[in-house]
Order: structure tokens, then C-alpha cells, then sequence
């Protein structure tokens, strides 16, 4: 039995990861869960799992209302609910599924206390890539960092089919969202309620923005360079509609691998929590032939510009990539908010990186420091426009 605890147990990924335990009680016991503020489902929750330690981080100790039979578990507020489950609770392995930077300071608490990662949350790589990975490096008694992402876990499975030979190129997949046929001039005026229209998958408000735009691939490329220490000419990047392939490998003989399969987060989900065990997660099965065909095309970088900054970002080095998610992270708000455009998501994350520059992400202080005035900057450029 492997004892875990889930970082944002009530979002898309930690309700889905709690069902895959519920499928095999024998298998899994749940240590700690933390929820930013929705009290109801942790509650709910808390009951059905009974961990150790449960924590609410955007609700305050003097704010919560705890219920009576729910007060044998030890319960956290604030940053340290997220420090505590990553680090302070024994356990097997740590799910970040949480949203935002949070998520790097909670990933160094898992390593230093000895957990393996299951890691579902983009920023802590894409901020603090370098590290993360620096104390990821002592993988000795099997892998202590496992992504959970459906691209990242696609290439993560196709690398442990290579069996050790050295590949040439990741390739990775990208829905298109729900704009992948728009012209720029259609994307100007496209609403939120469009954006958060996925084709294909389900997911938290701001990553599914994310996805529209395609700075969810952006930071993706940014993933990608850390975990499998990829060059960034070593990683492309495809439209592919229909979700099946979820991203490939190519190698030096031209061969190349694919992880396939219905558009299915509990698929890597489990991949990730059993591992190296393959276990029944109740997700649908791929039909091929209702599917018919899968397509694959180029990526617009007029209309999709953020592709191009990932790039940009990982030429540039130092804290580029911190303050690229930064300010994405403040304009993507900004349009939720309805204080911008589309099309404006973009522009601010130029402008913010043309006027931040060079800045350091040596040590944890500077990643704070460069995604704080990062953010800073981003919306003094809002409140111009």
C-alpha cells in the first residue's frame, strides 16, 4: 500500500486521483488533502478518506468552521496546509495539483523530506525548473519526480519503452482549443464563456484559458526542457484535433513512439500514482474506428504567439521562463475578469518580458523576487489599457 497526499483534492486532478483510490482501497491510503476554499467537497472528502492531516489554504484559522466529527484530523491553514502535506506528514508520494507558484515551494518541501512527485502543476518546472530538478537528482532507489500531465506522462511512457536509447525529438500534442480555426481578427472579440469551451477535456478555469491561447503549451515546452533535459530545438510542437495521441518521441533510426488513448486525465493520473503497476481507472477505451483519423499541422504563431515565447523564454535562460508564466498568470486573470481582450494575453506577456529583462533564478529567493515584479509589471500594463 502506497500513502499519498493530494495537493488541491478538490480540483479536477485531486477529485479524479481520489476516485482512482477509491477504486482500489487495498492499494492507496490517502495521508493529507488541502483545498484552497471549497470547504464543502474537502469536508465531504475528509469523511470518505479519513487522512491524517486535511488543510484549507485561502481560508484563515479564525475563518473555518470546522465541523465536530471531522476534528480527529490535524487541520492547517494558509502556506503552511501546502508545506505541512508536502513535507510534514509521513507518505509515500506527493500529488501538487494545485494551480500557481505555490506549487514550486511545496515541491521542494516533498523533496527534502524524501517523497516521490507526482507532479500536476506547470509552474513549479516552468519557475523553478532548475531547482526542482537539482534536488530531484538522486533517483537511485527508482524515479522521485513522475509527471501527471497527459503530454508530459506520454513522453515519460514512451522514454521507459525506449529502454534507454537517446531520443532526437519529443513531440508534443496540442488539442488547438477551441480557436484552433479562428482568424486573428475573429479572436479580437471572443468571449470567456468561448475560452473556457474545451473540445476535448475538462479542466480548471485557468489552465482551460491556457489552452485557448496555448500558453498551457507554452509552458509545456518549458516542462519538457527540465524534465527530459531536452535542448528546446529537440521539442516540437503539433495541432492534433482529436486528443488520441497525447505526444510522441522520435529516435535516432526514425522510429516513433506514441502514447495513445481516449482524452482521459485519469489515465496518466494512475499511471503516475501506481507506477510502475498498470491499474484499472475506469476511463473509457479509445474506438478507433469511430474516430476515423487523426490529423496533425503546424502550430499558427501569428495567432498563437505564446508557442514562440516558450522558445524565447529558454534562449533568454535566468528567470525569463518565471516571468513568461508570471505575467501570463496576471493577464489570463485579467481576461477572466473581463478586464481584457483575448488577444491581450499575449501582448502583456511581451510587454512585461521586453520591460523586466535579464533577471537571475539561482535560488529560490530570485524566482520569487523576478516572478513578483513580474507580476507587478503585468498589471501596471493592464490598468493602462
Amino acid at each position: 500500500m502506497r500513502t499519498i497526499s493530494i495537493l488541491g483534492s478538490t480540483g479536477s486532478i485531486g477529485t479524479q486521483a481520489l476516485a482512482i483510490a477509491a477504486l482500489h482501497p487495498g492499494m492507496f491510503r490517502i495521508a493529507a488533502l488541502t483545498a484552497h476554499s471549497n470547504t464543502r467537497l474537502l469536508f465531504e472528502q475528509v469523511r470518505a478518506f479519513r487522512p491524517q492531516m486535511a488543510g484549507l489554504t485561502g481560508i484563515s484559522a479564525a475563518e473555518a468552521e470546522i465541523p465536530d466529527d471531522l476534528r480527529f484530523c490535524d487541520w492547517r491553514f494558509g502556506e503552511e496546509a501546502l508545506l505541512c502535506a508536502a513535507g510534514g506528514v509521513p507518505c509515500d508520494d506527493v500529488l501538487v495539483s494545485v494551480v500557481g507558484m505555490v506549487g514550486l515551494p511545496a515541491v521542494l518541501a516533498a523533496r527534502k523530506a524524501g517523497r516521490r512527485v507526482l507532479l500536476a502543476n506547470k509552474e513549479a518546472l516552468v519557475a523553478g525548473g532548475k531547482l526542482v530538478m537539482a534536488c530531484c537528482a538522486d533517483a537511485s532507489e527508482g524515479p522521485v519526480l513522475i509527471p501527471v500531465d497527459s503530454e508530459h506522462s506520454a513522453i515519460y511512457q514512451c522514454l521507459k519503452a525506449a529502454q534507454g536509447n537517446p531520443y532526437e525529438a519529443i513531440l508534443l500534442t496540442a488539442s488547438g482549443g477551441p480557436f484552433r480555426n479562428y482568424t486573428r481578427e475573429q479572436l479580437r472579440n471572443v468571449t470567456l464563456a468561448q475560452a473556457l469551451a474545451h473540445p476535448n477535456w475538462s479542466m480548471g478555469a485557468k489552465i482551460t484559458v491556457d489552452s485557448a491561447s496555448m500558453f498551457n503549451k507554452a509552458l509545456e515546452i518549458i516542462e519538457a526542457r527540465w524534465l527530459f533535459d531536452a535542448k528546446p530545438e529537440q521539442i516540437e510542437v503539433l495541432i492534433h484535433p482529436q486528443s488520441i495521441v497525447h505526444s510522441m518521441v522520435r529516435f535516432r533510426d526514425g522510429a516513433v513512439l506514441a502514447q495513445l488513448g481516449a482524452p482521459d486525465m485519469r489515465v496518466p493520473i494512475a499511471y503516475a500514482m501506481a507506477y510502475p503497476q498498470r491499474i484499472e481507472t475506469a476511463a473509457p477505451q479509445a474506438d478507433f474506428t469511430a474516430i476515423g483519423q487523426c490529423t496533425f499541422s503546424a502550430v499558427d504563431p501569428e495567432r498563437f504567439p505564446a508557442v514562440g515565447m516558450a522558445y524565447e523564454a529558454l534562449k533568454a535562460g535566468g528567470a525569463a521562463a518565471c516571468m513568461l508564466n508570471a505575467a501570463n498568470e496576471e493577464a489570463n486573470a485579467g481576461f477572466r475578469a473581463g478586464r481584457i481582450g483575448f488577444l491581450q494575453i499575449g501582448e502583456i506577456v511581451t510587454e512585461t518580458l521586453q520591460r523586466m529583462g535579464d533577471q537571475a533564478a539561482d535560488t529560490l529567493e530570485q524566482v520569487y523576487a523576478a516572478d513578483a515584479a513580474s507580476r507587478r509589471t503585468a498589471r501596471e500594463i493592464m490598468e493602462k489599457l
